[in-house]
């Protein structure tokens, strides 16, 4: 019998960069919430938003003032996600620049689960640092690894932006049992556009699971530092496209993914067996 779930991604344009960091979070929950009310009426059980997605992309520039916009988990951004979840039943990927205790930031999603519940969080592991993504300024490495979520309607991961160009989490993410990997983001257009469609559908195939990419829409004053160039997307196990966002549109992106699909595509594709772990120790040292 097939398991299909109702998937969503949220992708949308940061209208607010300006102002008090409190209206510019403000009118961004406003936003998302109206999404996740769409996501609701469509059906929706598992929805994930972008990159940092209650504020701008602030990593174009390196300024303070940013840290106030970092809160606590659980804390208000959390609890509001969680009131939503209840009520609509939905599970919710929330990413947010978490404050740890003072002075110690992470770039972090928190997965709440359909009754509410906070199941945990990911921290983003892999920090970029140069021109226009300065973000060492504003994160500390992610220090608990690659857990796996056990929410009501799948067993999911998360993989935040710049992590994906490295296969090792991504491998990490499926045998801790992934079902979906989703990974929030805020990526311009240059060097690693072509990569935004090769990279994530080959981590799908390697390692037999759905993955959800997120990213953001249009240019965000006062920067301009480049356009986020959308293109949100499903894929399935064997890399194929399921459903794809525009380059310049907000909008919801949804799918039905058929997580029964996971087990034929590995019964094919038998490369968790296959695995030679004892050969990839030099994997673990920091080789020139």
């Amino acid at each position: 019998m097939p398991r299909i779930v109702r998937c969503g991604l949220v992708q949308a344009s940061c209208d607010r960069t300006e102002g008090s960091l409190a209206d510019i979070k403000s009118s961004a929950l406003a936003k998302h919430e109206k999404f996740v009310e769409q996501a609701a009426a469509h059906g929706v059980k598992i929805l994930c938003m972008q990159e940092i997605f209650f504020g701008p992309y602030f990593c174009a520039e390196q300024d303070a003032k940013w840290y106030q916009l970092a809160e606590p988990i659980p804390g208000p951004t959390i609890e509001w996600a969680q009131g939503l979840a209840r009520k609509h039943a939905m599970v919710i990927i929330v990413p947010i620049y978490e404050e740890a205790m003072t002075g110690v930031y992470y770039n972090t999603a928190a997965v709440v689960d359909a009754d509410g519940s906070l199941l945990g969080i990911y921290r983003k592991n892999h920090i970029p640092h140069l021109e226009g993504f300065w973000e060492k300024f504003y994160f500390k490495p992610g220090n608990l690894g690659y857990p796996t979520f056990q929410t009501r309607y799948a067993r999911v991961g998360v993989y935040i932006c710049y992590d994906r160009h490295f296969p090792e989490g991504a491998r990490l993410l499926g045998l801790h049992g992934a079902e979906i990997v989703f990974n929030p983001s805020a990526t311009i257009a240059g060097l690693s556009k072509y990569l935004w469609e090769l990279e994530q559908p080959a981590h799908a195939v390697a390692n037999g699971y759905f993955v959800g990419a997120i990213n953001r829409v249009g240019v965000e004053m006062p920067w301009k530092s480049g356009k986020f160039y959308g293109t949100s997307y499903f894929c399935d196990p064997r890399g194929q496209f399921v459903a794809k966002g525009s380059e310049d549109r907000e909008e919801l992106v949804v799918a039905d993914l058929d997580l029964e699909q996971i087990e034929r595509v590995r019964q094919t594709w038998q490369f968790f067996r296959d695995r030679r772990p004892e050969t990839y120790g030099d994997m673990t040292e920091q080789l020139p």
